[in-house]
């Protein structure tokens, strides 16, 4: 049997590159016919005063991106998007990394402003069914280089912002040696960096909290240990995190070094060193806005493209 018409987006972050090639059911519901992350890491000095992409890392993100548009392939999608956020968009040489991939497959890479990449973050968000019962709520996405944080009303983007927040950027800036065991110090002035960006931003929040999701892979991540240590499958394992379960596991990892991280079962080991300052950013994330809880959704800035190539249902 033929495969319907699709799409194929290919998420260039700072942390991972992800496919999915999705389509839309006869109910008109998207689908997702192929899914597939890769630890690219090409955001290594995003931190810096100008920030550049490594060698190392652009060769990682084409070589990423060539597998990913091998992958797409067997389905004929009838379009293909490439688009990046935070570590291209803010790289002295984003337009070189650009370059290569457009030499080596002819497909452009779309940036992404953050005003975008935090839209397409909610629409994909609505097309979660696991959420179709929320109409006011929080949206929070955590990446390599930035935090985007959005407020829903009805179920309609009420306020969207983006903030230079992403885990890789806050580990490379706080964190002095991410091998060794957690310094208290350096935790709670990553801390209050978190929360005083949060208050000098336009996000607010209302007196009285409507539901948040958390959306990015440090939360796939927490969600995939959890299902290891319960063993079932990621998608099996409970989708509400409590804020309280954020700080025991940070409790738990912060007199592990980067070795003994790396052994915890679910969590991928190229995550392990921005793993920590993940978790302390969540939680600041959680004071600020007094959230008890979280839902997580693998429904994010992908789906909310494909939603954007296939047309509204």
């Amino acid at each position: 049997m033929a495969n319907p018409p699709s799409v194929a987006v290919i998420d260039i972050g700072s942390n991972t590159i992800k496919l999915l090639v999705a389509a839309r059911t006869k109910a008109g519901n998207l689908t997702a016919l192929k899914y597939r992350t890769i630890d690219a890491r090409i955001s290594a000095g995003i931190s810096q005063a100008t920030p550049r992409l490594a060698e190392e890392g652009m060769a990682r993100g084409l070589e990423a991106v060539l597998a990913l548009l091998a992958d797409a392939r067997p389905f004929a999608p009838t379009r293909t998007v490439l688009v990046a956020t935070s570590a291209v968009r803010d790289a002295a040489n984003g337009a070189d990394f650009r370059e290569s991939v457009r030499d080596a497959t002819g497909q452009t890479i779309r940036i992404l402003s953050g005003d975008e990449e935090a839209n397409l973050i909610g629409r994909g968000l609505t097309c979660d069914p696991a959420l179709t019962a929320l109409r006011d709520f929080f949206v929070f996405d955590l990446g390599g280089g930035s935090l985007e944080c959005l407020r829903f009303e009805d179920r309609q983007i009420k306020q969207a912002v983006s903030l230079q927040l992403g885990c890789v950027r806050m580990t490379e800036r706080f964190i002095r040696d991410v091998t060794a065991p957690l310094i208290q110090s350096e935790s709670a002035a990553l801390a209050l960096h978190v929360c005083g960006e949060l208050k000098r931003s336009a996000f607010r929040c209302p007196l009285a909290t409507p539901a948040a999701v958390f959306t990015g892979g440090s939360m796939t991540a927490i969600r995939a240990i959890k299902a290891a240590r319960h063993g079932v499958a990621l998608e099996e394992a409970p989708a509400l995190v409590a804020t309280e379960a954020l700080a025991d596991l940070l409790d738990e990892l912060a007199p592990l070094t980067l070795e003994q991280r790396k052994t915890i079962p679910g969590l991928p080991p190229a995550r392990a060193d921005v793993f920590p300052a993940a978790l302390i950013t969540m939680l600041s994330v959680a004071e600020y806005a007094h959230i008890p809880a979280f839902h997580h959704s693998l429904y994010n800035l992908r789906w909310g493209l494909a939603a954007e190539m296939l047309g509204d249902a």
